[in-house]
Order: structure tokens, then C-alpha cells, then sequence
């Protein structure tokens, strides 16, 4: 094992069977805490509710021992619950973590910029005019993702693409979709519209194993590949030139990496609806956590699943089961962070 510094970031050098891998021992500590507390969360969120399970009923029915009463409210109601909870909020950490790196600005996030709007556009035209199923409203989710982020993308390239321009215009974009799927709620009938404002709000309830497989195989898929290419995110923040001498290829770098953001928020949408803030706040937190001078990728996965969990959890605890969605927790506290953060960068900017 080989330690080395890095600025002010340490790095140690794992090296096993031929393979070696760059390990920073701040971050691992702060994904492992986060990871435990995850851990807790889960078996809150498996214990308690309107059927609530001591914890020897619990070991008893995870292996197989329960009666079927308590069989159902463990696997098929409480455990896919949390399990979309954690995929998704880890979805939204990662996609948040590159976008901020990209943009190189702390409102650079998918539901700031539009890509997350763009899905919940795509989900309500599914539901609304076409009176589409669960799975056509998940594929509309992810293609309005896709064309969301093709318009903020091409409307913001010149000659590159630059965070400030990026992030401007994909507020605009936001504002003209909001308004977009305001108009399309407008003209549904009243159990359409229903139904759409409950997912635009993001929500949890009544997720089952069929929106979990869509979001882990995603991960699975898309996670070894944003690891691969946040390598490179590092050099991308030093500025466009810096990284081309150091033989980055920029805007196709930046081209993958915006890809696979798009694709964890468009998946992460249409399992759970347009929820916000994770994105924004997860990344920022992770990184301070962290003590990262890069994007922390990793621990911002780690803090988007126990934001996501967590507020699921206080949702249902305090205002009972399946009463409030999770989205309003996320906006409600989302907002204060956002407030908060906004105020900070004016009184940087005046310094």
C-alpha cells in the first residue's frame, strides 16, 4: 500500500493480484458512516409504520419464519419502498456530483437546469394524452429527460460549453417546461390530473420490486461508467485548456459525462416522480464530508441514499403512512439549503 499526497487531499494506492486502486481514506470513512446509517434507517423504515414489527419478528420473517400478514408488509410493501429510496437517492447524488463538476457551480444540478423537468414533461404528455401504463409513463420520463438535455445542451453550445451559460439556459428551459406541464394539467380530466400532480410531486408510495429492477440495473450499467470518466472531472474543473494539455479530450469528456447524468436523473425520475434537491444538496455536503478538492462521487451516491431514505422515513413517521410524498420533504427542506446557499455565493461574490 502506497500513500501519497495529492494538494491537500491524501491518497493511499491499494494494490492486490496485479490490480491496484487509488483510495482516498477520508472519503471511504465517510461512505462506510453513511453506509451504516443507512443500514439504521432501513430497519427503521422495515420496523415501524401502521403495522409495526418488533425486531425478532423482523429477523423471523427475513428468513422466512413470518406469518404472511407480516411476509407481505416486509417484502412486498416496506423492503422495495426502501429499496427505490436508496437506488434513486444514490442515482440523484452522482448525477448531481457531475453536473456541479461540469458546470463548476453549485447550482449546476438536474433539477435546477432542467433535466428533471423535462422528465416530469415527458411522463404527464405518457399520462395525460396518451392515458399510458406504468411502463409507457417510465419510458416517456426518460426520453423527455433525453430531450431536455439536448435542448439545454445544444442552446448552450458555442464553441464549448461554459457552466454559467449552461446553468442560465436550462433555468429558462426549466420555466418553459414548468409552464408546459402547468397547461397540459389544464386540459386532463380531473382523474388524469390527479394522478399526474401526485407524480410531479415525487413520491414513494406504493413502489413496488417492478420499479426497482429499472433503477438497479441502471446503476449497474451506468455507475462503473461515471466512475471511469470522474477521473477526468478533476482535470475538466482546472478549465478547458489546462485539461487539453493535459490530454483530456474536453467536449467529449464533458459529452459522455452529461450522458450519463442525464440517464441516472431520466431513470431516477420515472421510478419516482420529479423529486428535488437531493441532486443539489447531496454533492455539496458529500464533498465537504469528504474533504474532497474534486467530485466525490461515491460519497455524494451514499448521502443522495440517506437524504432520499431519511426524508422518506419522516414523511411517513410523522405524518403517517403514504400521507405525505416524499418530494414536499425534500422541496421543504431543499428550499431552506437552497436559500441558504444562494445568500452564501451573493456575499462571496460581494467579497
Amino acid at each position: 500500500m502506497i500513500e501519497e499526497q495529492t494538494g491537500v487531499v491524501s491518497w493511499r494506492t491499494v494494490r492486490a493480484r496485479g490490480l491496484s486502486l487509488r483510495v482516498r481514506p477520508r472519503s471511504a470513512l465517510v461512505v462506510g458512516v453513511l453506509l451504516v446509517a443507512i443500514a439504521g434507517l432501513a430497519v427503521l423504515a422495515l420496523l415501524t409504520g401502521d403495522f409495526p414489527l418488533s425486531f425478532t419478528q423482523l429477523l423471523n420473517t427475513l428468513d422466512g419464519a413470518g406469518t404472511g400478514g407480516q411476509q407481505y408488509v416486509v417484502y412486498d410493501l416496506r423492503l422495495p419502498r426502501l429499496t427505490v429510496a436508496v437506488l434513486v437517492g444514490a442515482a440523484l447524488g452522482i448525477s448531481g456530483a457531475i453536473f456541479q463538476s461540469l458546470s463548476r457551480n453549485p447550482l449546476g444540478s438536474p433539477d435546477i437546469i432542467g433535466f428533471s423537468t423535462g422528465s416530469a414533461t415527458g411522463a404527464v404528455l405518457v399520462l395525460v394524452v396518451f392515458g399510458g401504463g406504468v411502463a409507457q409513463i417510465a419510458a416517456g420520463s426518460v426520453l423527455g429527460g433525453v430531450v431536455a438535455a439536448v435542448v439545454v445542451y445544444g442552446l448552450a453550445y458555442r464553441n464549448g460549453v461554459q457552466g454559467y451559460r449552461l446553468i442560465l439556459i436550462g433555468i429558462g428551459v426549466t420555466a418553459v417546461l414548468g409552464s408546459l406541464n402547468t397547461y397540459i394539467l389544464t386540459r386532463a380530466g380531473l382523474r388524469q390530473a390527479q394522478a399526474a400532480q401526485v407524480w410531479l410531486v415525487g413520491s414513494l408510495n406504493g413502489r413496488g420490486w417492478s420499479e426497482v429492477v429499472p433503477v438497479a440495473i441502471a446503476l449497474v450499467l451506468v455507475l462503473p461508467a461515471a466512475l471511469v470518466l470522474g477521473r477526468r472531472l478533476d482535470l475538466l474543473e482546472m478549465g478547458d485548456e489546462t485539461a487539453t494539455m493535459l490530454g483530456v479530450r474536453v467536449e467529449r469528456t464533458r459529452l459522455s459525462l452529461v450522458v450519463v447524468s442525464v440517464a441516472l436523473t431520466a431513470v431516477a425520475t420515472a421510478a419516482a416522480g420529479p423529486i428535488t434537491f437531493v441532486a443539489l444538496a447531496a454533492p455539496q455536503v458529500a464533498r465537504r464530508l469528504a474533504g474532497a478538492s474534486g467530485p466525490a462521487l461515491l460519497p455524494s451516491a451514499a448521502l443522495g441514499a440517506t437524504l432520499l431514505l431519511a426524508s422518506d422515513v419522516l414523511s411517513q413517521r410523522v405524518f403517517g403512512q403514504n400521507k405525505l410524498p416524499v418530494g414536499v420533504t425534500t422541496a421543504a427542506v431543499g428550499g431552506v439549503y437552497l436559500a441558504w446557499l444562494l445568500a452564501r455565493e451573493w456575499r462571496s461574490g460581494r467579497r
